[in-house]
C-alpha cells in the first residue's frame, strides 16, 4: 500500500447549461474571448502546456512563480508578464536565502494597482495554508479560479466507476504542511487545498482531479519509462494481464480542457482523465511498440508476469510506474468515472501518439539532465559544499535496479517451464 501512496505523487458542475456544452462549441476557437490570465506555477510540466496552448488562444497570460525551474526545464516564455515571490507567504523566492521577493508581494502590490484578471489557474498548490493565501488575495481580482487537484483526494479506490460524489481523504490533523513518510498525506492535502480555494472564491472554483498526468516534459518518468523501455529492445517485463484496465491524460488534453472550462467559467469538482472511453493495459504496450516502429525500430519482446507471481518477488501495486492490479482495495483505481469531463467536451488524443511524442523528447531530455546534473555539482563545488547525490541522469528515473527485471523474468521462466 505504502508503494502506492508513493506512486500517486510520481499522480458537480456549477451549472447544467455547462454540462449541456457541445464538445465542438467548448473547443470553438472562434467564439473566444481574449482572458486575462494569472497561473501560479507555469513552468514544470503541466504549466508550460497551458501557456503554450493559451498564447496560441490568444490570452494575455501572467506568470507567478520562484523563477527557479524555468532556467533548468528550457520553459522561460516570451510574451507574458512575470511575477516573482514564493507560494509561501513567509519565504522569499530564493529560500532559504533571504533574497528575491517575498511571498506573495508582487502579486498583492498588482492588486493594489488595480490589476484585474478574469481567472487564476493554480498548478502548484500542496497545502491549504498556501492555497488559502493565494485565492483570498485574489478573491477581489478575479473572477474564477481553477485548482488543478487530483483523483488521490478520494478516501477509497476500492469501487469501479466512483465519480465525483465519493468521499474524500480527511487527515488527524489539518494543520500537517508534510507528505507524509510513503505520501499518505498528499490526497488529504489537496482535498483541503480545494475546499480553501472554494471558501475564498464560494460559487466561482474548479477542482480539476487528473489521474497520472503524461507526456512531454514529464520529470518522474512513470508514464515514459513505458515507451522508452519498450525501445530499448531486449526482454521487457510486462505486469499483470492485457485486460488489466488503466487511466492516463496526455498533458496536453489536459491543458486544453482546463483552458476550455476557465473560458466556460465552469465551477465545482470535475475528474479529467482518460482515455475517453477507456483503455486496457495491453492496448497501452501496443500503442508502445507501435510508436517504435514509427521510429523504424525493432522493439522489446514482452514477457507478462501475473500479479501473484511479481507479488512474491516483491514487485507489488506500485513498483511498475503506473501499473496497479484491478483488485480488492484497488479495484477501482483505474476506473473512475470521467463522465462530468467527457460531457463538458474532454477528448483525448490516441495514446500511440503521445508515445511518439515521448521517444522524440526523450533523447534531448537526457542530454538537459545530464547538463543540469553537472551544473549543480559544480555550484555546489564553487561554495565549497559537498555535491549532493543525484541519480544517473541517463537512466529511467523510475526503471528497476539493473538486473532486476531480467533476473524476475529468468524466475518468471523457471516456475513456468
Amino acid at each position: 500500500m505504502h508503494h502506492t501512496r508513493r506512486e500517486f505523487i510520481k499522480v458537480s458542475l456549477a451549472s447544467s447549461a455547462a454540462l449541456a456544452l457541445t464538445p465542438t462549441l467548448l473547443a470553438g476557437v472562434e467564439r473566444r474571448k481574449r482572458l486575462r490570465i494569472l497561473i501560479l506555477g507555469g513552468t514544470g510540466f503541466l504549466g508550460p502546456a497551458i501557456v503554450e496552448d493559451a498564447l496560441k488562444r490568444g490570452h494575455e497570460l501572467t506568470l507567478f512563480n520562484r523563477g527557479k525551474r524555468e532556467k533548468t526545464k528550457g520553459t522561460s516564455f516570451d510574451d507574458v508578464t512575470k511575477l516573482y515571490g514564493n507560494r509561501d507567504p513567509n519565504k522569499h523566492a530564493e529560500d532559504p536565502k533571504p533574497e528575491g521577493p517575498k511571498g506573495l508581494e508582487q502579486i498583492e502590490a498588482a492588486v493594489k494597482a488595480g490589476t484585474k484578471w478574469d481567472a487564476v489557474i493554480d498548478t502548484s498548490g500542496y497545502v491549504p495554508r498556501i492555497v488559502k493565501a493565494s485565492a483570498e488575495l485574489l478573491a477581489p481580482a478575479a473572477s474564477h479560479y481553477a485548482f488543478v487537484s487530483t483523483l488521490s483526494v478520494y478516501a477509497k479506490n476500492d469501487t469501479p466507476g466512483m465519480g465525483e460524489d465519493a468521499p474524500l481523504g480527511t487527515l488527524a490533523d489539518p494543520t500537517v504542511e508534510t507528505m507524509g513518510a510513503q505520501f499518505e498525506n498528499y490526497g488529504p492535502l489537496k482535498a483541503l487545498c480545494e475546499q480553501a480555494a472554494e471558501a475564498a472564491m464560494p460559487g466561482r472554483t474548479l477542482n480539476v482531479r487528473p489521474g497520472y498526468i503524461v507526456g512531454v516534459r514529464d520529470d518522474t518518468d512513470r508514464f515514459s519509462y513505458w515507451p522508452v523501455r519498450t525501445s530499448q529492445g531486449g526482454e521487457m517485463l510486462v505486469p499483470g494481464s492485457p485486460d488489466d484496465p488503466v487511466q492516463f491524460i496526455d498533458v496536453r488534453d489536459l491543458a486544453a480542457f482546463i483552458l476550455n472550462a476557465v473560458e466556460r467559467k465552469v465551477t465545482g469538482p470535475i475528474n479529467v482523465c482518460g482515455p475517453v472511453g477507456g483503455t486496457t493495459w495491453g492496448a497501452l504496450i501496443d500503442a508502445c511498440e507501435q510508436s517504435v516502429r514509427r521510429m523504424h525500430r525493432e522493439g522489446a519482446t514482452k514477457v507478462w508476469i501475473p500479479a501473484d507471481f511479481l507479488a512474491t518477488q516483491e514487485l507489488g501495486p506500485g513498483i511498475l510506474p503506473i501499473w496497479i492490479p484491478p483488485e480488492g482495495e484497488y479495484a477501482g483505481f483505474h476506473r473512475r468515472s470521467i463522465d462530468k469531463a467527457v460531457k463538458a467536451g474532454l477528448t483525448t488524443r490516441p495514446a500511440a501518439d503521445t508515445c511518439a511524442e515521448i521517444l522524440g523528447w526523450w533523447p534531448g531530455e537526457i542530454e538537459r539532465r545530464t547538463r543540469v546534473t553537472k551544473e549543480m555539482r559544480d555550484a555546489a563545488i564553487a561554495e565549497g559544499k559537498e555535491p549532493p547525490k543525484m541519480s544517473d541522469p541517463t537512466r529511467l528515473r523510475t526503471a528497476l535496479p539493473e538486473g532486476r527485471e531480467a533476473a524476475v523474468i529468468a524466475a518468471w521462466r523457471e516456475k513456468t517451464k
